[in-house]
């Protein structure tokens, strides 16, 4: 072994505390919970914010469709078979025609702004991010003049299912005395839930028929929506993707239609990681400190063991040791509670909110109703070891320092 049994012993001992050395192990100890608190820290947040990534991406992704071809100007028409084409497409997995248009809702007098997508029932149903929350209704009365909206609109404006409620469109009938707003009334099927605050408060689907005479696209829509096998590398299916369209329509995948906001997440997340970095080198600091008081007090035991036999290397091996085993244990503590605080992070934030009255993650801010959080194992294991070669290298100078010390200046000044 690289520590002999001796070097292990004394290196102990010079951690436990005596009346006389008190105050350098309270430096030593808060060097340890410093280190644990920063590794904790860093392993908490950066879980955090790897599931808001995969929980937005994942849901957007599953709402909006990770290709979505658009007509050069107004809507697409003769749709079919231009669908049918994009389905031979290598990678492609689905198409999905749909009417999109914003819509005003009124119900009891009470209006409110939304977004309607008309896409056909049987489209709809395989869906998986909405169809398998649905949380009031059933999917077999999404059909005809029936439509389904998002739970947090539904207790907004007080709708159950089988009410009933009434969309305005922008594009009004002409008449003799102007322009006359589209009205017409829709019976609520089913209210689904997920998870998302923009789209169960804001979103309303409807069947493709009914939404195209709504809006007035017969035997048209707006959008082809592309589904892929690795939307991650939707790179791959542009350059093939295009080529069928052959510049007769628009082509705008999930990166650039969101680019801005999943590069400011990244941005968030590296930034974190830099400032939380600064807890762990403040503790390795305090290591540094407290090593070099704790060389400074024995230097008499230094002298004693030189003069004994000690070599300079076993005494540069004690005080490394001694260093090390706070960055070790500090770092096993984070590890331990950074991981088992981010795999009940959901369950301590409801504890919280509770005792203090007060709820601690808006959905209205941060768009997602629960607090996710995925813990990246290869990130864990990147911070894991970072804190530990600051530990180790801020016991480098005082462990030089110790074995550097002469025994005979020593006991002559002692």
């Amino acid at each position: 072994m690289i520590f002999g049994a001796f070097e292990r012993m004394v290196a102990m001992r010079y951690l436990r505390a005596r009346r006389q050395e008190g105050f350098i192990s309270v430096i030593a100890a808060f060097s340890l919970l410093g280190i644990g608190l920063g590794v904790a820290t860093l392993i908490i947040v950066m879980a955090v914010m790897n599931g808001f990534r995969s929980e937005l991406l994942g849901r957007v992704l599953g709402l909006n469709g990770h290709m979505n071809v658009y007509a050069i100007q107004g809507p697409l028409p003769d749709y079919q078979p231009l669908a049918d084409r994009l389905r031979q497409v290598p990678g492609v997995t689905s198409v999905t025609p749909t009417v999109e248009a914003q819509a005003l809702v009124t119900v009891r007098g009470v209006s409110s702004g939304a977004i309607v997508r008309g896409i056909a029932p049987e489209d709809f149903r395989v869906r998986p991010t909405v169809s398998n929350h649905i949380v009031r209704g059933s999917l077999d009365r999404f059909e005809d003049e029936n439509v389904a909206i998002g739970i947090r609109m539904a207790q907004r404006l007080g709708l159950a299912v089988g009410d009933q409620l009434t969309l305005i469109s922008p594009q009004g009938n002409t008449s003799a005395f102007g322009t006359v707003p589209r009205m017409r009334a829709y019976t609520i099927g089913a209210i689904f839930d997920v998870g998302m605050f923009e789209y169960d408060n804001n979103f309303i689907f409807m069947p493709l028929p009914a939404a195209q005479v709504f809006f007035r696209v017969p035997d048209a829509v707006t959008t082809l929506e592309l589904m892929v096998e690795q939307p991650r590398l939707i790179w791959q299916y542009r350059g093939p993707v295009q080529e069928v369209l052959g510049g007769r329509a628009r082509l705008v995948d999930w990166q650039q239609s969101n680019a801005s906001f999943f590069n400011a997440l990244q941005v968030e997340r590296n930034v974190m990681f830099l400032i939380l970095t600064l807890i762990i080198l403040v503790a390795a600091f305090n290591i540094i400190s407290s090593m070099i008081m704790l060389v400074k007090d024995k230097g008499r035991d230094i002298a004693i063991l030189r003069t004994m036999g000690a070599t300079r290397g076993m005494i540069l091996r004690i005080f490394f040791l001694a260093g090390a085993s706070i960055g070790v244990i500090g770092t096993v503590f984070g590890l331990v509670l950074g991981v088992a605080f981010a795999d009940n992070i959901e369950s301590i934030r409801q504890v919280l909110q509770n005792l203090l009255g007060t709820e601690l993650f808006s959905a209205e801010i941060y768009f997602l109703t629960q607090l996710p959080a995925e813990i990246d194992w290869s990130e864990v294991a990147r911070v894991v070891l970072m804190a530990l070669g600051l530990s180790f290298g801020a016991t480098i100078y005082p462990a030089w320092r110790a074995a550097k010390l002469d025994p005979v200046e020593a006991l002559r000044y002692e």
